[in-house]
């Protein structure tokens, strides 16, 4: 394992005090989001968005949505993850990249839009399904991101998804899956919290 890759996974914690006013330069938003990207998708789906809730007005309109939440606020930016619904019938545009970067061969990109079209049309809970696991690596990704660079994130899940859906105008296939707020960590966090012995939660079959 990458050593740095494993201390920002040992070292994480869940901010809930960010220190106020510091915001993020755009660069550093994009970086953040450009690594977020990284993260898998079944077929290569990419089904996410992101919203990077900055300004003063959309942070007080994402803190109403969340329950009032001062680390929204405080936060340098809180990211609306969003999983998108309907993901396949834009497939073939998704993988256009892989097949003109010759990774891989345009019968294979048919045949996986067939093999995705005739299990997700029609079945919204399947399309559900992946729109929250890849918003939610996608969040894990984002998340491990900010730790290289020297920032802390929290992730929520503790907000109104309608309201965020309204306040941020959603298309209806946009879910709002997770909220990851990102800043500069105060001094009065808890460390990351001990976790459950691993013969609790491993088997090895």
């Amino acid at each position: 394992m990458n050593h740095s890759i494993q201390h920002a996974i040992e070292t994480r914690m869940s901010v809930n005090h960010f220190q106020p006013d510091r915001p993020l330069e755009d660069g550093v938003i994009e970086s953040l989001i450009s690594q977020a990207t990284r993260a898998p998708s079944a077929y290569n789906l990419q089904n996410w968005r992101f919203i990077a809730v900055r300004s003063p007005d959309a942070k007080c309109r994402l803190r109403s949505a969340a329950y009032g939440q001062q680390k929204i606020v405080d936060a340098s930016v809180a990211f609306i993850i969003c999983g998108t619904l309907e993901a396949y019938s834009q497939l073939a545009s998704a993988l256009e990249p892989s097949v003109d970067a010759q990774i891989m061969e345009p019968r294979i990109v048919d045949a996986w839009v067939a093999q995705a079209t005739a299990t997700h049309e029609g079945n919204p809970v399947l399309q559900r399904d992946e729109a929250v696991r890849s918003a939610s690596l996608a969040a894990m990704t984002l998340m491990l991101a900010a730790q290289g660079m020297g920032l802390g994130s929290c992730a929520m899940s503790g907000f109104d998804a309608q309201q965020v859906s309204r306040a941020f105008d959603l298309a209806a296939t946009e879910l709002p899956v997770m909220i990851v707020t990102v800043g500069h960590a105060a001094d009065d966090n808890w460390p990351q919290k001990p976790r459950r012995a691993l013969t609790d939660v491993l088997s090895i079959v």
